[in-house]
């Protein structure tokens, strides 16, 4: 809803922006706020990556970009603002940050509280675990320290387990197993 509603505030697309990439990349609203021009980086697979030390852990964090977050740094490639701030995009304070996204959701009819850190809780469940990234790579390239701070968001997950499980009667024994079910109670 939010990426596909026309703000005709530019502060509000630029909060838009920032809150979007945040969810597609998982990054805290500080490591963001911190992030250089130089901090996009060519990987190990040629593609562009994003990498730092995590301002509350200091544990690496380090991602490849996906293509709709790789698009909004583009778009603020050139940005003066950015350029001036040394800045991989327009980030406010956290505080304003947070008030507009109260602005964002409420001209999009969203009734739910959005803030930074929604947007890393919707990279771990819906963007990544929901769609089978194995939650160590998840734990990775949200810089946890443990595993088991990343299990939190695991357990948001149990539709995604539910789909994956559907097919593992027929791949163990080549039977659909609710069919057989049906077959004995009926």
């Amino acid at each position: 809803t939010m990426i596909k509603k026309d703000l005709k505030n530019k502060r509000l697309e630029q909060v838009r922006d920032v809150f979007i990439f945040c969810c597609y990349t998982g990054f805290s609203y500080q490591d963001l706020y911190n992030f250089k021009h130089d901090a996009l980086t060519r990987g190990i697979d040629g593609e562009y990556w994003l990498s730092t030390k995590r301002h509350k852990t200091g544990v690496k964090e380090s991602l490849p970009l996906l293509p709709v977050a790789l698009d909004i740094v583009m778009k603020y490639q050139n940005d003066e603002r950015c350029i001036k701030r040394d800045k991989l995009l327009p980030v406010l304070t956290n505080q304003c940050y947070n008030a507009y996204l109260k602005e964002i959701a409420t001209l999009c009819g969203i009734n739910k509280k959005i803030t930074s850190h929604i947007a890393r809780h919707t990279f771990a469940t819906t963007i990544t675990l929901a769609n089978g990234v194995p939650i160590e790579t998840v734990s990775t390239m949200l810089g946890h320290n443990s595993i088991r701070t990343t299990q939190i968001y695991a357990k948001v997950v149990e539709q995604k387990v539910s789909e994956d499980m559907k097919g593992l009667p027929e791949k163990l024994f080549g039977t659909n197993q609710k069919n057989d079910e049906n077959k004995e109670t009926g």
